[in-house]
């Protein structure tokens, strides 16, 4: 049984513990002085990762091991460049009867068949009956709908636990709704459809079973590219089905991603796909946000520091509302990532009224 787990780094900071984790990668390199080799690896579990380095006799110790596998390792909690690692000492191999796997990846903190049920609550409420039974088509796919329910979001960045891709697309889902009264050119069916369709290509691109990771497909085509013959191939069951719904929807799949660079092969060219690139990538950076805002306070960061670089999004971030509360907010960090979001609000009666001025994007690539 496992009785540490890498959010109790803190508290077991310079001592030696034991304990079972998922090897999420494995490197061997060369010293810089004196020759020879030492091992790095990731170790995982469902509160996070940790770096880890074994300077000798690791040979044996990786021998029948691979990324994915569970090891079990002993070592001593320290820093490095402000981030715990572990020293190792001991590694080996570790069988799945040593382990319980609910103890290695991380799970939304959401009810799944709610969020599953709002989201299908809103699909039901389309006005357009093509672009619903578009929708159920895949919805209702008993293969699809098992990984939609507890496939991540992305295998490190945001969203990377089970059921991360449902409640990505729920969440995305709600603000494209609050957001659509504000923009008479867009189509409410259409942008809710892109929103649930879009990443619909990450159930074949993502595995996780011990950890997240790219499966061949994945690596080779991608999720863009793998939810356009998705498409295509649920509209050839469909037929007849109209041609123009199909090339909208396509469009917003290839385009999501908003730029060239960041891997679409088309931009945004209507409403609803720049709405939904827009919504997207804020939606995706927010819960970039959070992760790092959880992970400084795991650090014992204070409230006027600024979190580790995110590479994802090219800067450091700063928690605006810890250091205005000077530390004693009211609300926890946990409570802030997970707070759930009312589904009912956003209803075109009940929003303010526009903004005067226009909104600004930054120049940042989708963290997705």
């Amino acid at each position: 049984m496992k009785d540490f787990f890498i959010a109790d780094a803190l508290r077991h900071e310079n001592s030696v513990v034991t304990s079972y984790f998922v090897l999420s990668s494995l490197q061997v390199r060369e010293r810089r002085q004196g020759g020879g080799q030492f091992l790095t690896i990731t170790l995982t579990d469902k509160t996070g990762s940790m770096a880890a380095v074994m300077w000798e006799d690791f040979a044996d110790s990786i021998a029948p091991c691979s990324e994915g596998c569970y090891v079990k390792a002993m070592g001593q909690i320290n820093r490095y460049q402000n981030k715990f690692q572990m020293a190792l000492q001991k590694l080996r191999f570790a069988a799945e009867t040593e382990i319980d796997p609910s103890d290695y990846l991380p799970i939304t903190h959401f009810n799944v068949d709610e969020m599953w049920d709002e989201l299908r609550g809103y699909v039901s409420r389309f006005s357009n009956l093509d672009l619903q039974r578009l929708v159920f088509a895949f919805l209702d796919d008993p293969a699809i709908a098992q990984a939609y329910r507890t496939a991540p979001a992305a295998k490190m960045l945001h969203h990377a636990w089970i059921g991360g891709l449902l409640e990505h697309v729920l969440t995305l889902v709600r603000v494209c709704l609050g957001t659509v009264p504000f923009y008479p050119e867009v189509d409410p069916d259409l942008l809710v459809t892109g929103a649930i369709l879009h990443d619909i290509g990450k159930v074949r691109e993502l595995h996780w079973k011990s950890s997240f990771g790219y499966t061949l497909e994945g690596q080779l085509i991608g999720h863009i590219s793998i939810a356009q013959g998705m498409l295509l191939e649920k509209v050839r069951q469909l037929d007849p089905f109209p041609e123009k719904l199909r090339l909208l929807v396509e469009h917003m799949i290839l385009s999501h991603h908003g730029k060239y660079e960041f891997g679409s092969p088309k931009l945004p060219m209507t409403p609803e796909a720049l709405l939904l690139n827009t919504l997207d990538d804020l939606e995706a950076k927010m819960q970039t946000l959070r992760n790092s805002f959880a992970a400084a306070e795991s650090q014992s960061k204070g409230p006027g520091e600024l979190t580790d670089w995110v590479r994802s999004m090219d800067r450091a971030l700063f928690n605006s509302r810890a250091y205005l509360d000077d530390g004693k907010t009211s609300v926890s960090m946990e409570q802030a990532i997970h707070a759930p979001t009312d589904a009912t609000a956003g209803s075109p009666e009940e929003l303010p009224a526009p903004p005067t001025l226009p909104l600004e994007d930054p120049e940042s690539p989708p963290v997705d």
